[in-house]
């Protein structure tokens, strides 16, 4: 019986532990998503501030 109890054991911390990569997988990918986000958000609000010749941000520059 103890060699399946041991089986049994392994089996659900493999399956924690897959389920922890996958999880900082996701966090990885989000994060990056995170920063493309604001980065694009950046360029608009440049362009933004550009085309209406305005401080939007409150920067002192506009663009």
């Amino acid at each position: 019986m103890g060699i399946f109890w041991d089986l049994l054991q392994q089996e659900e911390l493999d399956k924690q532990q897959a389920q922890a990569d996958s999880v900082e997988d996701r966090v990885a990918v989000l994060e990056t998503e995170l920063e493309n986000t604001r980065l694009l958000l950046r360029k608009t609000l440049e362009a933004l501030e550009t085309h209406l010749n305005k401080d939007i941000d409150g920067d002192g520059v506009t663009g």
